[in-house]
């Protein structure tokens, strides 16, 4: 988190909680998980709003936004080396508060 730029840490963490707080859908790959988030008007830049930042504090992490034809679901795909699906899960239950079940 020191990464990132101390009068930008807040608003990073309120992006992160609001952003995950739209998962409708987790899917769990070989090397990370995708999620599929709630749409809403903000929905895209907010995505760009935390990778941009996220990216500097979790360097190791690769990001892939997906938007379906058609009006589809929009995923956001968080993948890397090993360890880091270990990482995710701790990083989204202490963002959320709660411990989601990662298994569904």
């Amino acid at each position: 988190m020191t990464a990132i730029p101390p009068d930008q840490r807040q608003s990073h963490l309120a992006t992160s909680r609001n952003l995950f707080a739209k998962i409708q859908e987790i899917r769990e790959l070989e090397n990370g998980y995708e999620f599929r988030l709630a749409d809403d008007p903000r929905l895209m830049s907010e995505l760009a709003e935390f990778i941009s930042l996220e990216k500097l504090c979790c360097p190791f992490l690769n990001f892939v936004i997906e938007v379906e034809r058609e009006g589809g679901p929009v995923w956001l795909r968080l993948t890397g080396r090993e360890g880091v699906k270990a990482f995710i899960r701790e990083e989204i239950n202490g963002l959320l508060g709660v411990t989601i079940n990662w298994t569904v």
